[in-house]
Order: C-alpha cells, then structure tokens, then sequence
C-alpha cells in the first residue's frame, strides 16, 4: 500500500512525457549516431561489436526509443571518432527546447522535424559516401555540378 502512494505522487522524468513518444533529443542524437555510423560505412553490427552490445540495441538508440547514457556517449565517441558535441549539432531550437522538464511543464506532443529533413535518409546518407570515396577530386566536382545542374533544371 505504501508503494502505491509512493508510486502515485511520483512525476514522470519526461521521457514518455510526450505520450509513448521518445523525447525529442533522445531522437536527435540517435539521428546523429546513425549519420556517423553510415559516413564510416559501419554496420549496425560492427559498431554493436566494438562497445559490447547487439545490434537491436544500436537500431534502438538510433531510433530514439532507448536514451543513450553519458557512459555509453562516451563509447560512440571512441568508435565513431567524435567529440561529444557532435551529436548535438544541428539540433534546432524547437528540438532542443523539448527537455523532459519542458515536456512536462507544457504537456506538448513531441515534434520530429526529422520526417522532413533529407539528411537523415538512408538514400542521402548513401551517397555522400559514394561521393567522398571518389579520390579523384576533379571528378568529385565535375559530379557536383552535374547533380546541381540537374536539380535546376528539374525545378525548373
């Protein structure tokens, strides 16, 4: 019975705050780990590997759905070659002001300006690679302005 009391005082710390939602910044750094995992041509796998987890819980926290840990940050950094600040680059205010605190106080629906954003597909991801590994940087130019040149004219 006390447990109940307990339980039913309790705040919530703003994870679900958002109504079964991962918070918003949970997603952005998930986002964030993803993008460097792809530019490096790693799989899921092979980063799981390289700090001791499987790869569900990689897609997990790249997903947003599991909160990455400032232990854990600290194992991404190592493999991915990055400083901590990395995975919150880019982050627009609108996301950043949805801290668990601010979710709770305002009772809003997370937005994921992710859905929007080319950056984070696969597809885009895709291709930044093929480009970087083109050694030849005249070509890379040369490449550039063809995809440029195209996409005038087909908004034209």
């Amino acid at each position: 019975m006390v447990k109940k009391k307990q339980l039913k005082g309790r705040k919530s710390s703003g994870r679900m705050a958002s109504k079964g939602f991962p918070n918003p910044i949970d997603v952005h750094v998930g986002h964030r780990i993803r993008l460097r995992r792809t530019l490096l041509g790693m799989s899921q796998g092979k980063l799981a590997n390289a700090i001791g987890l499987t790869f569900q819980q990689i897609q997990k926290y790249e997903k947003g759905v599991s909160r990455v840990s400032p232990s854990r940050l600290m194992d991404f950094v190592a493999v991915l070659d990055v400083d901590v600040p990395y995975f919150f680059a880019e982050m627009t205010a609108a996301v950043a002001a949805q801290t668990p605190s601010q979710l709770q106080r305002a009772k809003l629906l997370p937005k994921n300006d992710f859905q929007k954003d080319p950056t984070v597909k696969r597809e885009t991801l895709e291709l930044v690679r093929a480009y970087y590994n083109i050694s030849d940087p005249a070509v890379r130019k040369r490449l550039r302005e063809l995809m440029l040149s195209v996409a005038r004219s087909d908004v034209a």
